[in-house]
């Protein structure tokens, strides 16, 4: 029995290889030098100033928006989708939580950078505290539900708090880009990245949909691997192995 059911890459000599490597080195060290420019780029863009009072609720109750920075500068905010089919959170973001977020010295890396993380999502808090509990997660999460926070960053589609909005793109660019109109509703990937001067709390950035690849750590490993991520979307060989987008 075949070790393999699937097509294997171009076998080469040693000599062959190292070639083809040593180029592909070249286009590495080359994305290498974009990625800086580009995280250079991201720490010049302007800052927005938020004037609306957001009251999140955690396990010391509701609170302020910037009580949830526990005194730091910079706020990371993971918006963790609520899936309301199953009314349960969402199992890419459960993954991604349990892989990293719920990790003492991830934390502490962020912390010692004058960085808090922070989950929020809509789901009522007292939800949300037993989701937490059976997990066994430690890192802080908090509950929006009520207010216009998850909508207002872009996270949760909703045509009845505002247009539909997602990844910079309004609800006609959307349906162009071939997302069916009934789609557009409920939560979607996305992250935030808050700064804090004094009692001034500033939008810095916000990314969704692959803005969040490179945060789920196997995406990292796949992507070094012959057979990739196996997804759908993939430009790979034909006969690769492709399974459905992994979510």
């Amino acid at each position: 029995m075949s070790s393999n059911t699937y097509p294997l890459p171009k076998v080469a000599s040693r000599e062959e290889w190292l070639s083809a490597r040593k180029a592909l080195l070249l286009r590495e060290k080359e994305l290498t030098r974009q990625r800086d420019a580009l995280n250079a780029a991201r720490r010049r863009l302007p800052i927005v100033k938020i004037d609306k009072q957001y009251v999140l609720e955690g396990p010391r109750g509701k609170l302020p928006l910037i009580d949830a920075f526990e005194g730091r500068r910079q706020l990371y905010i993971h918006h963790f989708m609520w899936i309301d089919a199953l009314d349960t959170g969402c199992p890419q973001c459960t993954r991604t939580a349990d892989m990293t977020y719920n990790s003492i010295p991830f934390l502490a890396q962020l912390q010692e950078r004058d960085i808090t993380f922070a989950a929020v999502a809509r789901a009522p808090y007292a939800k949300l505290a037993s989701f937490i509990a059976h997990r066994g997660w430690i890192f802080p999460f908090y509950s929006s539900h009520g207010t216009s926070f998850n909508v207002d960053f872009g996270a949760t589609l909703d045509e009845a708090q505002g247009p539909i909005e997602y990844n910079y793109r309004d609800k006609a660019e959307l349906t162009r880009a071939g997302l069916p109109a009934e789609l557009l509703h409920g939560d979607w990937p996305g992250h935030t990245i808050l700064l804090r001067d004094g009692a001034t709390v500033y939008h810095a950035y916000s990314s969704y949909a692959r803005g969040l690849d490179t945060l789920f750590a196997p995406y990292n490993f796949l992507d070094l691997t012959p057979y990739g991520r196996q997804e759908e979307w993939e430009d790979s060989p034909e006969g690769w192995p492709q399974r459905p987008t992994y979510g």
